[in-house]
């Protein structure tokens, strides 16, 4: 009985061993990871080349939240080949902790993002919001004066909510008039000079009317599109994180 005793004793001993350097496997391989990651992010060119916006302290931890149409949304492409989550990608590379959630509803207009605004803030918590509507309005005829009165009341609430926000500029084909062209492309440059929040003059710049980074329908980027699109937009996100208090 006692010889038995000591061989289960033994067992129970060894097993616990084993567990033991298991753990401590896992635990040197989370820290490898973890030191890949930071290497990777020192690495990163947008890092590398603006090395004062590189993630530290409280500014590099928070939620960003994408409100726009099916241009955030990611119409016609997978979720993960949106400019969202492509966000959230090259943060992480630069050391900005950011979890970046994509509000985008396909065919939306400046109306409907006025209407749920509050509830994307309440629901969503976001500290800095990415603000990208009015295309939908453009194509539709709807008069500018409505898309300004919405941009306004967005804003508006946002800002009385302590969020930070970056405002994304929209422009209108030239078959739709020189008029109404001329007149939609002022209000966003009127809207961020009247709330001082910065502005993205085109978040399709180098991608609308380019075939080679939109889909078929000539007027949703592909996700080549997506990626041209991340690239114009990253510096105006750095910049809203700066400004963080």
């Amino acid at each position: 009985m006692h010889s038995s005793g000591f061989l289960f004793a033994r067992k129970d001993s060894a097993g616990r061993c084993l567990q033991e350097r298991s753990y401590l496997i896992r635990i040197m391989v989370f820290l490898f990871v973890l030191l890949s990651i930071f290497a990777c992010s020192n690495e990163s060119p947008s890092a590398k080349s603006r090395p004062e916006l590189q993630g530290n302290g409280d500014m590099g931890f928070g939620t960003i939240v994408a409100v726009g149409d099916s241009l955030t949304a990611g119409y016609g492409v997978d979720e993960t080949e949106a400019y969202p989550a492509l966000l959230e990608k090259r943060l992480l590379l630069d050391g900005f902790f950011f979890k970046v959630i994509n509000a985008g509803i396909s065919g939306e207009t400046s109306s409907g993002t006025l209407s749920r605004i509050e509830w994307v803030i309440r629901s969503l918590n976001p500290d800095i919001i990415i603000l990208e509507t009015g295309a939908n309005d453009g194509l539709r005829g709807v008069d500018p004066k409505v898309l300004e009165k919405n941009l306004d009341g967005i804003i508006t609430t946002i800002q009385a909510n302590g969020i930070g926000i970056l405002l994304a500029g929209m422009k209108m084909p030239p078959n739709l008039g020189p008029v109404h062209t001329a007149r939609f492309s002022k209000i966003y440059p009127r809207m961020a000079n009247k709330h001082n929040i910065p502005l993205i003059p085109f978040f399709l710049e180098s991608v609308a009317g380019d075939a080679r980074y939109n889909l078929s329908d000539r007027m949703h980027p592909n996700p080549e599109g997506y990626r041209r699109i991340l690239d114009t937009i990253y510096p105006y996100v750095l910049e809203v994180i700066k400004r963080r208090p």
